[in-house]
C-alpha cells in the first residue's frame, strides 16, 4: 500500500483528527486560518477550535486577485500564474502560523483548503445552454500539501457541482452536523461578501434543511467605501453609512434586478454585484453625483432588505412564529452596526451570534471546511434528500510527496 495510502487511513480511524481549515472569502480580506479538533463524524461530529488566526493579504496580493475575480476577459497566463503563487503564498501563511502557535507539521492530520475564488458563474447567469454551472477556485492544493508536509484537500466545490448543485453555498454541510438542535428553528445566516444562510428546523429532519444566497452582503458596500475612500477597505462600524439616507428611487432600482426575482434556492457572486451593477442603476436613476453616505446607507439598506426578504421566504413556508425562529449571525457583516440594526427591525425574530454556540463568527467558515474534510475522510453518511443539496462528501486529495 502507498504510504500516503496508509497514513490516511490512520487518520481516518483517529478518534479525534487535527485540521487546519482554510477560508479566503469574495471579500479578499485575507486567508482565515483555523486549528480544529474534530472528532466522530456525521451527526456526531464534535469539534473544538485550537488556535485561530487571520493572516490579512497586502494591497499587492488583492490587486493581482483583482486582475482575474470576477472578470469575463482576462489574461489566461496571469490565471495560471496566480494558481501556483496563492498555493505557495497560503503555504508559507500556515508554516508561519504553525512556527507561531509552537506546533510541528507532524501533529497536523489534514489541510481543508477552501483555495480563492475568482469565478462563480451558475446557469441562470451566464445563460450558455450547453455549459453547465461553474464555479472556480485558485490556490493549487498540491503546492500546499509538499510545501507543508501535510495532506490537503481542496477544490471542494467541484463535487457540488458535479452532483447537481450551484457549488454554493456549501455552509449547510456544517451547519446541519454543528448547530442543529432539537426543539429550535434555527437560521445560520454567513454575512461575508455575499449573503447565505441555512435553515435548521427543530425536527433535525435533513430532507427539510435549506440553503441559499440571498445576494450582496458586504460585497457592495466594499467596493464603494474603496471608491470614494481608496486608503479604507470597508466602512468600519457604518462610520460612513450613518451619516447618510436612504435613497429610495436607488434602492427599489437596484432592487429590480432579475436574481432578486429569481425562485430560491440560488447563489451569485461579484460576477453580477459589482461597481458596474451600481452604476447602471445611478444612471438610471440619474443620480451620478449622489454623496458617498447616500449612496453607502442605501447599498446597505440593499443588504439588510434582500436578507430579511429571503429570510422571510423560508419562515413563510413554515407555520411557524417569526418570533420562534433563532438566527445565528456570522460573517464580516455581524459587525456592521447599521446592518445588524435594520436585520433587527425587518425580521422579529431572535438574533444572536455564532459565538454563542461556542464557534467565532469570524473562524466559522474555515472551520467549515475543516468539518468538510473530515467527512470525507472518516464520515459521509447523511442524506439531505435534495438535489439542490447533494448528500455527497467534497474535496481532492493531495498527498505531500
Amino acid at each position: 500500500m502507498n504510504k500516503n495510502i496508509s497514513a490516511l487511513y490512520t487518520i481516518a480511524q483517529k478518534e479525534t483528527r487535527k485540521i487546519l481549515g482554510l477560508m479566503s472569502g469574495t471579500s479578499l480580506d485575507g486567508l482565515d486560518i483555523a486549528l480544529c479538533a474534530v472528532s466522530g463524524s456525521g451527526e456526531n461530529t464534535d469539534v473544538k477550535i485550537l488556535e485561530f488566526e487571520t493572516i490579512s493579504y497586502s494591497e499587492d496580493i488583492k490587486n493581482e486577485i483583482r486582475k482575474v475575480f470576477a472578470q469575463r476577459t482576462i489574461d489566461f497566463q496571469h490565471l495560471a500564474l496566480l494558481n501556483e503563487w496563492i498555493g505557495i503564498l497560503h503555504s508559507g501563511m500556515i508554516n508561519d502560523c504553525l512556527k507561531k502557535w509552537n506546533i510541528s507539521s507532524s501533529e497536523v492530520d489534514l489541510i481543508a483548503s477552501h483555495g480563492q475564488t475568482v469565478l462563480h458563474a451558475p446557469k441562470f447567469l451566464h445563460q450558455q445552454e450547453k455549459f453547465p454551472d461553474a464555479t472556480l477556485q485558485i490556490g493549487d492544493g498540491d503546492h500546499i500539501a509538499v510545501k507543508t508536509g501535510i495532506i490537503t484537500l481542496s477544490d471542494f466545490r467541484q463535487k457540488h457541482v458535479a452532483a447537481g448543485g450551484e457549488g454554493a453555498p456549501l455552509a449547510v454541510y456544517g451547519d446541519y452536523l454543528l448547530f442543529g438542535k432539537k426543539g429550535e428553528n434555527r437560521i445560520m445566516l454567513n454575512m461575508g461578501g455575499i449573503a447565505n444562510y441555512t435553515y435548521l428546523p427543530a425536527s433535525l429532519n435533513a430532507e427539510e434543511v435549506f440553503v441559499t444566497d440571498t445576494g450582496t452582503a458586504n460585497t457592495l458596500i466594499d467596493i464603494f467605501t474603496k471608491h470614494y475612500f481608496p486608503k479604507k477597505s470597508y466602512d468600519k462600524d457604518a462610520e460612513i453609512a450613518k451619516q447618510g439616507t436612504v435613497n429610495q428611487e436607488l434602492l427599489e432600482e437596484l432592487k429590480k434586478d432579475d436574481f432578486f426575482q429569481k425562485s430560491f434556492p440560488k447563489s451569485i457572486g461579484q460576477e453580477l454585484f459589482n461597481f458596474g451593477f451600481v452604476q447602471s442603476a445611478l444612471v438610471k436613476c440619474s443620480l451620478e453625483n449622489i454623496s458617498a453616505s447616500d449612496l453607502l446607507a442605501t447599498l446597505t439598506r440593499l443588504s439588510a432588505e434582500t436578507i430579511a426578504e429571503a429570510i422571510y421566504f423560508t419562515i413563510q413556508k413554515t407555520s411557524i412564529l417569526a418570533e420562534d425562529f433563532h438566527i445565528y449571525m456570522s460573517g464580516g457583516g455581524t459587525n456592521n452596526p447599521l446592518l445588524v440594526k435594520w436585520l433587527k427591525e425587518l425580521l422579529p425574530c431572535q438574533f444572536h451570534t455564532s459565538d454563542d454556540l461556542g464557534i467565532l463568527s469570524d473562524a466559522k467558515e474555515a472551520v467549515l471546511f475543516a468539518l468538510l474534510a473530515n467527512e470525507t475522510v472518516a464520515g459521509g453518511d447523511y442524506n439531505f434528500g435534495n438535489s439542490k443539496i447533494p448528500s455527497v462528501t467534497m474535496g481532492k486529495i493531495s498527498f505531500p510527496d
